[in-house]
């Protein structure tokens, strides 16, 4: 479909929400944008046409917001802390409104539904539906947000790195078909760390304080049920320097399927450091030798 004159802007934490908005300014896309309370980067308001706070459990403020400036396409971008979720206290802290409570009542307080982020995030994009607003995926928006198959840095894998980029492969895939997370950390084809509710850059982390030898593997998958509305994998420069702090040598993720920001940056670090990033598809991994060369010829 063609690209909208103007999009509404749902952004949570991280440089995601920074570098979709800015790249659908450069193509002449007005951007309207809803920043989640304690999430959103305030640099958004010197980007977007307009900004505004949107508290977690404000549903009808966001749909007031679509209708006022006519927008009738949305798009969510960045990450939630989940961890807010177990709060005991949360529906005092975030005073949802009543839309809210209705829509999420089988999740939190009858309990008929879990909590995963997929029955959260399609409850959320159902949510916008049924008041006439189409959220769309970001990369159907900003397409070369998504990274294609190749070796991102100098140096490739060796074949330590592969077989454990190929065992944690199936290991990510599988966590994601059960809506876990997407990230696992291996070496020696041992899993040391599996994300959860946690995030991407504390499961490397935990990984790197098992592990006092360094050297581990990180492979970074999607679901095989993605849903590229939401919940997308996505790396940038952040999480490549938590992987260099915690003694992390390589990373694979998954080609046409991954959100990659600050590209120049992350490739220039992990050359200076080292460490080596690969984009791969899943025949890759049916290969008993990396297709790309260790070092470059």
């Amino acid at each position: 479909m063609p690209i909208p004159e103007c999009v509404g802007l749902i952004a949570g934490w991280g440089r995601y929400p920074i570098y979709l908005a800015e790249s659908l300014k450069r193509q002449g896309t007005g951007v309207y944008c809803l920043g989640i309370v304690n999430h959103a980067d305030p640099i958004l308001k010197n980007i977007c046409d307009e900004w505004h706070p949107l508290g977690l459990g404000r549903l009808n403020t966001a749909f007031r917001f679509f209708r006022k400036h006519k927008l009738m396409h949305g798009t969510m971008a960045g990450k939630i802390n989940k961890k807010l979720l177990l709060d005991p206290l949360l529906i005092w802290r975030q005073l949802p409104d009543f839309y809210t409570l209705r829509t999420f009542m089988p999740m939190f307080l009858t309990r008929r539904k879990d909590c995963k982020d997929d029955t959260l995030l399609t409850t959320v994009v159902n949510a916008f539906g049924q008041n006439g607003i189409r959220l769309l995926p970001g990369t159907d928006l900003v397409p070369d947000l998504l990274v294609k198959r190749q070796k991102l840095t100098r140096r490739g894998p060796n074949a330590a790195e592969w077989k454990d980029i190929c065992f944690g492969w199936q290991l990510a895939k599988e966590m994601g078909r059960l809506d876990v997370g997407q990230s696992v950390c291996v070496r020696n084809q041992a899993v040391l760390a599996v994300e959860a509710i946690e995030g991407t850059d504390e499961c490397i982390r935990r990984a790197g304080s098992l592990n006092p030898a360094k050297g581990f593997v990180v492979v970074k998958a999607a679901k095989p049920q993605q849903d590229m509305r939401f919940d997308v994998p996505t790396f940038g420069l952040l999480t490549l320097q938590t992987m260099y702090e915690s003694g992390a040598r390589a990373l694979a993720i998954e080609a046409d399927r991954t959100i990659f920001i600050d590209r120049q940056d992350v490739v220039d670090f992990a050359n200076l450091h080292n460490i080596v990033i690969v984009s791969i598809h899943e025949e890759d991994c049916e290969r008993e030798k990396s297709p790309f060369a260790e070092f470059p010829s």
